[in-house]
């Protein structure tokens, strides 16, 4: 008879257990996404899954400098390992919410001597006034958590763990695009130093040849002003450009976690051969699978899900079971004897009758944060699929410019000679060479500025697809034909 009491109770307490008052949880829907990418591909529906490793993604540049210094990324960067910081805190706050799901166990002991007022009108008379306790004993306590208020305090610390790992994701690859970025920009301002510092020389050398036809009477001293004043703004470019690099390695030294005071990285151009990798950006949907911030705010949303829970359990009573064991005496001789036992259990029901619209305002709170979340949610996905669209029209855009500036240079370059030896038979001022030099030393800046722009695109736009994506194991970008449309 009483087994079967007990299991009646077990079963009811497990039913009552089972309820839950937080909605029923669902991916919110996210804002209608076109058939295709105006570049390429179809459209699938996809469920964020940011815990698939993106590899070395960098490595699709081929560059082993660059693969030298992101390996460096890890060890170093200080926002990465204040990231993985958080993620430890919020991993904790798990089990803390978790622990809350099992009964609570302490035990305590006490040794007191006191001394009663003897003028008290609870002073029993005839009764010492100085005395001991001795006390030892244990209490137990426990939540039935019939409504799911802990279950779901407990799913909003998971949840919250999730967003703070995929926040961590994201970061990392944030300053791994950073730090690639950076990379090309101080290799694209050394090629332009080495552009300025070979048109300083032939600068110098067309100031010489002017300040002679002028001693010579052959030119005019206005020629020696113009020959003067483009030495002297090719060389203000190249301080300039100096100082750009100098304010890029100091960023790099900080992204590398090193001290910018002592951290050197050698010069080294960029090609003029240098040209992005295609880029294979899939399907539009993969990229809710691949972004780790779309992660981060779909984690987020249920965390606010969970909350909606523990506002509307807060309507109902609070049941816990509370017990208590142990010795208590005034005498040590006989503490730990049976006389001296004490114990006590029951269950305890605690209901807010009236809060002047507290818990209503907390349930009203709740839904407000939860439609926040899914806004914040839609707005990250449209702010993808606009950063991937961004990059792709960059590279397709920039391929043609790369083209027509390509051309730009070589009528620019054929134009100065032509100046040149216009000037020096005497049918032009060197007002004429001094325009078409610095056109053509325009030109050949845009050029590299361009290459520039080409590779930080493709940089970018890898950053926006969610970092490499290929096979489950690899986790590399796959190498598609594609410059165009």
């Amino acid at each position: 008879m009483r087994v079967s009491r007990l299991a009646a109770t077990m079963l009811v307490s497990g039913l009552l257990e089972a309820c839950s008052f937080a909605p029923r949880y669902r991916v919110p829907a996210s804002v209608p996404a076109a058939d295709a990418y105006p570049e390429v591909g179809d459209f699938q529906q996809a469920l964020p899954l940011d815990s698939q490793s993106r590899g070395s993604w960098w490595s699709i540049f081929q560059d082993v400098e660059l693969d030298k210094l992101e390996a460096k990324i890890a060890d170093g960067n200080q926002d990465l390992k204040a990231a993985f910081a958080r993620l430890q805190q919020a991993r904790a706050t798990t089990r803390i919410a978790r622990s809350a799901l099992l009964p609570t166990l302490s035990a305590q002991a006490s040794a007191v001597r006191s001394r009663t007022s003897a003028n008290s009108p609870r002073f029993p008379r005839g009764i010492e006034t100085v005395g001991n306790v001795f006390d030892v004993q244990a209490d137990l306590s426990y939540e039935f958590d019939v409504w799911g208020r802990v279950r779901n305090i407990t799913s909003t610390a998971r949840a919250n763990q999730q967003a703070s790992a995929a926040d961590l994701a994201a970061l990392t690859l944030a300053i791994h695009a950073e730090l690639a970025a950076e990379y090309f920009t101080l290799r694209s301002q050394d090629a332009e130093q080495t552009l300025i510092d070979r048109t300083i020389d032939n600068y110098a050398k067309s100031l010489q040849l002017v300040q002679n036809l002028h001693n010579g009477g052959a030119a005019a001293l206005a020629d020696v002003a113009q020959a003067q004043a483009l030495l002297e703004t090719a060389r203000t470019q190249a301080a300039d450009i100096r100082l750009q690099r100098a304010t890029g390695e100091h960023a790099m030294a900080v992204l590398l976690g090193e001290n910018p005071s002592v951290f050197r990285w050698a010069p080294s151009p960029l090609p003029e051969t240098m040209a992005p990798p295609p880029i294979d950006p899939g399907l539009p949907s993969t990229l809710l699978e691949r972004r780790p911030d779309v992660a981060a705010a779909e984690r987020r949303v249920a965390a606010a899900n969970a909350q909606i829970g523990v506002a509307r359990a807060a309507y109902f009573p609070l049941f816990n079971l509370t017990a208590s064991a142990g010795y208590e005496s005034t005498h040590t001789s006989d503490w730990l004897t049976a006389p001296s036992r004490l114990w006590s259990v029951g269950p305890t029901a605690v209901l807010s009758i009236f809060d002047y619209g507290r818990h209503h305002a907390q349930s009203v709170q709740a839904k407000a944060a939860y439609e926040e979340q899914v806004a914040n949610y839609r707005n990250t996905v449209l702010v993808a699929y606009q950063e991937v669209e961004d990059y792709l029209a960059a590279l397709h855009q920039l391929h043609e410019e790369s083209v027509s500036q390509a051309a730009a240079v070589s009528a620019a370059r054929q134009a100065s000679q032509q100046a040149q030896y216009r000037y020096k038979a005497g049918l032009v001022t060197y007002l004429e060479v001094a325009s078409s030099e610095n056109q053509a030393l325009q030109a050949e800046i845009a050029n590299i500025a361009i290459r520039l722009r080409r590779v930080n695109a493709s940089v970018l736009l890898i950053k926006a697809l969610g970092g490499g994506w290929g096979s489950p194991g690899g986790g590399n970008l796959a190498l598609h034909a594609g410059e165009g449309r």
